[in-house]
């Protein structure tokens, strides 16, 4: 059994978009976003290298939360705080 309360557990999603091409990495998560509660979370794996710019300007843009960028390999990991 658990302290926390079920509902202090963000809503969490993931979306892949590896192979997918500028502009498509961030149209399809903004798509994947309004699924999501504010405070959900979004985990967008994305080989596009224009991904590591156009995710933090999209969250500067659209005032989301980017929370964490990381590298595994080839694939770009962003995970993602809606507003």
């Amino acid at each position: 059994m658990t302290d926390t309360p079920a509902n202090d557990t963000p809503v969490t999603l993931e979306y892949d978009a590896t192979g997918l091409l500028c502009p498509l990495p961030v149209l399809r998560a903004n798509r994947k976003l309004r699924e999501l509660p504010p405070g959900g979370l979004l985990t967008v794996r994305a080989t596009d290298p224009a991904a590591e710019a156009d995710f933090p300007a999209y969250c500067r843009q659209t005032g989301h939360e980017l929370v964490s960028t990381a590298r595994e390999g080839e694939v770009l990991v962003f995970v993602i705080r809606k507003r």
